[in-house]
């Protein structure tokens, strides 16, 4: 029996943990929350700090592992690659981990390897970055951490701000970012996309496009998405083109891959590549529904050095996802509940309980819920997800 070592058991890692136990494979599941959902369904559940690249070794190698993931988050990805390294499993090394989720040298990457980003500069401090957002930015600007990940500490900075806003802001993306870093980059307007792929043995398969919502300005905070993409032929294949060689460009050789672009002008632009599975249910769920390919075992099967299944297994469908993003405030109840129970309503939840504070949406931890609806078309389970979100009113009090 294979072993699979899954860092993260919390409910974005649950359906890896149990496609994988479904797959028979004996599945370690690590946290460091004793009551992470995802322990309770592996064989064997180790809690600890998983970003402890020490802690994590002595553990992979007491198991014996044959594989390892790190699904739907980055923040233990240098451990996934430390003991990659030194086990010599099938998947990310450190340095190509590291290259990876740090968003400057994932920059320097792109810049060498010729793939399309946008101008992106690293600040030493606020005032550094104020001077380049006037000696080198022609228009707006966005502020992010070099390391994080769900729309954390990022913001648009417009000509015209205060400095003191402007430095607020950047001191925002200094405290959001792991590894005490901050980027300033050319702003980028324009719709914006995901890009789920497999990489094996160094070959890009691309599995499906992905169109997003967001908030928009200032934080950009992911509100829903669907699949597949209702944009033309010919802007799916600069996505596809695009990713491509942002994945050539990293060195990616066998991983999962959640590509975030934007296009401009016709033009794509790689807003960042993630070498492992998209959260937001993009991999465990709306790959599957919408391509009949089933992204989790694949991606299991990567990490296990087997050949993965890459073409449809099951049916297919259009799908939508959407988040509830009621008034800040303390949650009180729920305001037509019954259309959670549609039968074209896939899954659904609501995350605060009564009393609870629901805090402004400045990243993706401030949302209240999710609904993900599937149709016959695109188009329709837009509609559908749309007017749930309308209709199921989550209530507040100051």
């Amino acid at each position: 029996m294979k072993k699979l070592l899954v860092l993260a058991a919390g409910p974005l890692q649950a359906p890896v943990i149990k496609r994988a136990h479904d797959m028979g494979i004996y599945v370690v599941a690590a946290d460091g929350n004793p009551e992470a959902v995802g322990l309770k369904l592996a064989d064997k559940a180790v809690v600890t700090d998983i970003r402890s690249e020490e802690g994590m070794l002595e553990v992979a190698r007491r198991e014996q592992i044959n594989g390892m993931l790190h699904p739907c988050t980055e923040v233990a990805m240098n451990v996934l690659g430390r003991i990659n390294d030194e086990l010599h499993l099938n998947g990310l090394s450190r340095a190509t981990a590291l290259r990876a989720t740090n968003k400057h040298l994932m920059r320097e990457a792109f810049r060498k390897g010729g793939a399309p980003s946008p101008l992106s500069l690293l600040a030493t401090d606020a005032d550094h970055a104020w001077c380049i957002f006037h000696d080198e930015m022609e228009g707006d600007a966005i502020l992010k951490p070099t390391r994080n990940s769900g729309s954390r500490g990022i913001s648009k900075v417009e000509r015209g701000i205060e400095r003191h806003q402007f430095e607020r802001q950047y001191h925002w993306a200094l405290r959001e970012s792991r590894d005490n870093g901050v980027l300033i980059e050319q702003f980028i307007d324009g719709p914006e996309f995901s890009v789920e792929a497999i990489v094996w043995k160094g070959e890009p398969h691309i599995l499906a496009i992905t169109d997003k919502k967001t908030t928009g300005a200032p934080f950009f905070v992911e509100l829903g998405h669907n699949q597949p993409s209702v944009f033309p032929g010919d802007v799916q294949q600069k996505l596809r083109e695009a990713t491509i060689a942002g994945i050539k460009a990293l060195g990616l050789q066998n991983c999962a891959v959640h590509s975030e672009l934007k296009i401009q002008d016709g033009q794509a632009y790689i807003m960042e590549i993630g070498a492992r599975m998209g959260g937001d249910f993009i991999a465990t769920d709306l790959v599957r529904l919408s391509t009949g390919i089933d992204m989790v075992a694949a991606a299991i099967n990567v990490a296990l050095g087997q050949q993965p299944v890459l073409e449809p297994t099951g049916p297919q469908s259009a799908v939508c996802i959407r988040y509830f993003t009621p008034q800040p405030g303390r949650f009180t109840a729920i305001e037509n509940a019954e259309m959670l129970e549609k039968p074209y309503v896939y899954a659904s939840a609501i995350y605060p309980t009564k009393g609870e504070m629901v805090r402004p949406v400045r990243s993706s931890l401030d949302r209240s819920g999710h609904v993900i609806v599937t149709a016959e078309t695109v188009q329709m389970a837009i509609e559908r997800a749309d007017e749930i979100i309308e209709k199921t009113r989550i209530l507040t009090s100051k």
